[in-house]
């Protein structure tokens, strides 16, 4: 494919909570076995993209670490490859990145170092699937300057957390309207973009020139009437995750045979970093139902309508419903959790109770017993 990749991967949310205390949203565990980067990476490579630039800066450790090898993603290449940027300090800068404008600038070497004449830009923390060559077929087709992938969501969700656009017949983008207090209509921006990359590169200059440092502000919004603008329809599932309701609704997603069907069984697939661990061992007693369990967990209770992330230890006659247990958690025995998120290397005392009451989807965070000193 004619282009090289960008992902921005380095901002927080406080609609995480907790969660994102410890970790970028980009590197949240998704179904079982994935982050949340790996969808967009997959995307990615099996575009034929082959040269990637992750962004990242808030809580990044865990997300480099992830990233460390790019075989994962069959970048590990003689030509392009995954390069991790973050930031860093200069002779003439001394910033973080103050915002996604700002990231793409500090890193604006990449760009004039390419040879390739279009950008694809994506965000890290949305779960789907998408051939980007036709996102680009497209562009050229439409002669547009900018061509944004759209989705139109349903009645039930939060509309006002994304940029809501209008198109004419053609598609043009007509207005564009960011997290607005009430929307005009259910089509969204899923933060995926194509643009040539010497106009990407023009228009970032002249942001940062203004200190101007928001990609959708400050280069999208600004240039919606002088530029031809266009919406990509997206109509295959996309979910974004940077709230705690949606991250936890986008793994329930993954009970439902034909969204496993759909991600784990047709091409093209997504890839991430393996770990070598033994699968799951059931022990007498352990009853599952409906529900995912990574490698390497041990169980000895009940779990039902719930995702068990790797290394998670249940203990006997222990209840686990409509749940979420992220990686290396220990419960000890007789413990009931019910409508929760349990954060990662977590110790859950024996006889215990958690459990989300009225709807809510309860952060369960404990000190985690087995690696004090």
């Amino acid at each position: 494919m004619r282009a090289i990749g960008i992902i921005l991967a380095g901002g927080n949310n406080y609609r995480m909570k907790e969660l994102s205390l410890k970790r970028a949203i980009a590197a949240m565990p998704v179904a079982g076995s994935y982050r949340s980067i790996d969808f967009t990476l997959s995307n990615m490579t099996n575009s034929h993209i082959q040269k990637v630039a992750v962004l990242t800066q808030y809580n990044a450790w865990s997300l480099n670490e992830h990233l460390s090898s790019s075989k994962w993603w069959d970048f590990g290449r003689k030509q392009g490859g995954l390069y991790v940027f973050t930031p860093s300090i200069t002779s003439d800068n001394g910033f973080w990145y103050r915002g996604t404008a700002d990231a793409i600038h500090q890193n604006i070497g990449f760009l004039k170092s390419s040879h390739e004449p279009y950008v694809v830009i994506a965000t890290g923390d949305a779960v789907y699937k998408l051939d980007y060559n036709k996102v680009l077929t497209q562009h050229v087709d439409k002669q547009a300057d900018i061509t944004i992938v759209c989705k139109e969501l349903s009645e039930d969700s939060d509309v006002t957390r994304f940029g809501v656009v209008q198109i004419d017949d053609d598609g043009r983008i007509t207005d564009f309207e960011e997290k607005p207090d009430e929307a005009s209509n259910r089509l969204v921006s899923t933060g995926i973009y194509v643009i040539r990359r010497r106009l990407l590169i023009e228009l970032i200059e002249k942001c940062v020139a203004q200190d101007r440092y928001d990609l959708v502000n400050d280069v999208i919004l600004k240039y919606k009437k002088s530029k031809r603008i266009y919406s990509y329809i997206m109509e295959e599932y996309w979910r974004n995750i940077s709230t705690v309701e949606d991250y936890f609704s986008t793994n329930m997603d993954f009970l439902k045979p034909d969204i496993r069907d759909y991600f784990f069984k047709q091409y093209p697939d997504v890839y991430s970093r393996v770990n070598d661990l033994p699968p799951a061992k059931y022990n007498p007693g352990a009853e599952v139902k409906n529900s995912l369990i990574s490698s390497g967990c041990i169980i000895n209770g009940k779990i039902e309508d719930s995702i068990l992330f790797k290394k998670a230890y249940i203990g006997n006659n222990c209840v686990i419903k409509n749940s979420i247990i992220l990686n290396d958690v220990y419960i000890g025995d007789n413990t009931h959790i019910e409508n929760c998120i349990v954060e990662s290397r977590d110790t859950i005392n024996a006889n215990s109770t958690f459990i989300g009451e009225d709807g809510e989807i309860k952060i369960v965070i404990e000190e985690n017993a087995r690696y004090t000193m």
